[in-house]
């Protein structure tokens, strides 16, 4: 296993890798769910899927809630609920699959051992995590951490999924690194999609606006700007 990778070469739409995977038929959790966007593609696309998908933002739930309200296919709804990771209320070995989005990192660091055994928990036997995160790395990420830094926490998720692996909770299955496309059609754009999020704890300061504005223009060419953003994947097996 490794933390980082330089060159990733590698540059895909995420839904790609997701799709590889026989999720035909399957339980699947979805935690720190945010939207469910992937979840609501899977949900559209892919045979007889069950998903439960947990966000603990009361703000971001309760717009899946009432989104959910408004889909009229009942085989396209999702079963959204207030579930933190370290705190799972489902029975063993409930789920085939669970998915964690660039979520890991966002669990509290002394609470991250404690949710990958509830995971290990909810998950049938030889079941699968899959666990995406983030690079502290790359343009984009320069830009970020000016209002919102989180290398010592992604530091700490990799060290808790290593260490899982290495005390033999898991088995490591795959591990995948990768760049994304991002673009955004101006500041505006990204602030919008960036900085004016329900989980950005600490108010921005109009200093910090300023300097994350001088550093997006910078990038920018006629106000747009287009970033690879690198990730790892880490696919673990139920041991």
């Amino acid at each position: 296993m490794q933390e980082y990778k330089k060159e990733i070469d590698l540059i895909i739409n995420e839904m790609y890798l997701i799709q590889t995977m026989n999720l035909d038929n399957k339980t699947i959790l979805d935690l720190g769910c945010g939207e469910a966007l992937i979840s609501k593609e899977l949900k559209k696309n892919v045979l007889n899927i069950e998903i439960f998908a947990c966000e603990v933002d009361s703000i971001q739930l309760e717009k899946n809630i009432k989104n959910n309200e408004l889909i009229t296919k009942e085989d396209e709804k999702i079963n959204y609920l207030n579930y933190p990771a370290q705190e799972l209320k489902f029975e063993n070995e409930t789920f085939d699959l669970v998915f964690l989005f660039k979520s890991f990192h966002h669990i509290p660091v002394n609470e991250m051992k404690k949710a990958l055994i509830e995971i290990k928990r909810v998950l049938k036997r030889n079941g699968l995590v899959y666990i995406s995160e983030p690079l502290f790395q790359g343009k984009q990420n320069e830009l970020v951490s000016i209002f919102h830094n989180e290398q010592k926490v992604r530091e700490e998720a990799y060290k808790n999924i290593k260490e899982a692996v290495r005390n033999e909770e898991f088995k490591l299955f795959k591990e995948i690194f990768f760049n994304t496309e991002v673009e955004y059609s101006s500041y505006e754009d990204f602030k919008t999609k960036q900085m004016n999020l329900s989980y950005n704890e600490d108010s921005i300061s109009a200093d910090i606006y300023k300097d994350v504005k001088k550093k997006y223009e910078e990038y920018a060419n006629n106000g747009k700007v287009k970033f690879l953003k690198p990730f790892r994947v880490n696919i673990l097996q139920k041991i």
